[in-house]
């Protein structure tokens, strides 16, 4: 009988990748912060080596800027890897949401629409985090819905790194375009559940342009922001 190998600093490495993708999506670490090895490893309980990989593995991947002997930060976004990521990202939602249009069942209307719901909820009630949250929850579930697990594995990637920039973009909402970004997931769940194939993609182009547009203001000066 063949025993199984023991887990190497490779496996250990993909752990500390997860946890650290994971802290810049979720806004713990924002753009522009400098990741320290030894504290992330301390924090981890982990020695510095598999921080090391996981940190090169995130820098592959975009979310993670390193450069030689000063060390790593998570990335900044440019205006032109803005429209990169938005302009893919229209090509492939546009994809997916022709594909959950097509599989699209009363139950799963029923969780775009609660979840939907509970984005007016939250934006009504000022919770940015938790509007956040619900939106990679509504368009995680429409990936699903897709069933196309190639294509989930290759849109993780865009996806992640758009997610730190769109919770600090929707932060500086005020509370009508709050509530104006959940609604248009409604309008969302509207366009899937009529029908028109045509119709839902072009509502998902406009989604993810005005969501491009708003993170576009956020990383102008304040003065050009302003004009």
């Amino acid at each position: 009988m063949t025993s199984l190998e023991r887990l190497g600093d490779h496996s250990l490495s993909d752990r500390v990748a997860e946890r650290v993708r994971e802290a810049i999506q979720q806004g713990v670490y924002r753009p522009g912060t400098k990741l320290v090895e030894r504290t992330i490893a301390s924090q981890l309980g982990v020695s510095h080596i598999p921080v090391r990989e996981a940190l090169a593995r995130l820098a592959d991947e975009g979310l993670v800027q390193r450069i030689p002997r000063r060390g790593a930060w998570v990335a900044e976004l440019t205006p032109v890897g803005l429209a990169e990521i938005s302009s893919l990202r229209i090509v492939l939602e546009g994809f997916v949401v022709r594909r959950a249009q097509e599989r699209l069942t009363p139950e799963a209307e029923a969780r775009l629409r609660s979840i939907a719901g509970h984005m007016l909820d939250a934006a009504g009630a000022g919770g940015v985090d938790a509007l956040v949250a619900l939106d990679q929850e509504f368009h995680g579930l429409l990936w699903e819905l897709s069933g196309h697990s190639l294509l989930n594995e290759v849109a993780a990637q865009v996806r992640g790194r758009v997610a730190a920039f769109l919770r600090a973009a929707t932060r500086s909402l005020p509370a009508d375009e709050l509530r104006a970004h959940a609604r248009s997931h409604v309008e969302l769940v509207d366009a899937i559940a009529g029908g028109d194939p045509e119709r839902a993609q072009a509502e998902m182009a406009r989604h993810i342009q005005v969501a491009a547009d708003r993170i576009e203001r956020s990383l102008a000066p304040p003065a050009e922001a302003a004009r």
